[in-house]
């Protein structure tokens, strides 16, 4: 067991090592409030279009050293919003690659369908995209989904999403 003065000792050893390492931990960084909101909703909204916040590569000390394409250069992206524009959407993840619609039917229709846009690469090929449709048919408050693999509405998409694409691409030449 040990005495109350060792521990004492032993705590004031362990404080001195710390302040030791870096000084700087416990000073407040300076901050110009002239150009910076007060407001945390626009303090957030200021940081994420810098491309500032916490990722894992900064935690780990690797900082901000990534090349990001955004979505406005990326004519497959672009061209895939433009022809979906009429449906609602549920997820668009540019960072993962994904545009996911709402079910979505005509009024005359008893059937909705969903459908997912991945891309595979930024390149304008038709190997860079995939695209899944999912048909939900109702009757009687029973609902079955269905896949539709290589359908009509799937094909008619890909290709039209393709040629806007090159559109884009020329028109940014």
């Amino acid at each position: 067991m040990m005495h109350t003065p060792t521990k004492v000792l032993i705590l004031l050893f362990c404080f001195f090592i710390l302040q030791s390492c870096n000084t700087n931990w416990m000073k407040p960084k300076k901050v110009d409030t002239r150009e910076n909101p007060i407001n945390a909703q626009e303090r957030a909204r200021k940081n994420i279009n810098e491309g500032r916040g916490a990722t894992l590569g900064s935690l780990l000390g690797r900082g901000g050293k990534t090349n990001y394409e955004f979505s406005t250069s990326n004519p497959m992206w672009r061209a895939s919003l433009e022809i979906l524009d009429f449906i609602p959407l549920a997820t668009v993840d540019y960072s993962g690659g994904m545009i996911i619609t709402d079910w979505y039917a005509t009024e005359s229709s008893a059937d909705s369908l969903k459908i997912t846009v991945r891309f595979l690469a930024n390149e304008i090929r038709s190997e860079s995209l995939r695209i899944v449709v999912h048909k939900k048919t109702c009757s009687n408050n029973k609902c079955k989904i269905s896949l539709l693999e290589k359908d009509k509405i799937s094909l008619e998409l890909h290709s039209s999403i393709l040629r806007k694409a090159a559109l884009i691409d020329t028109e940014k030449k």
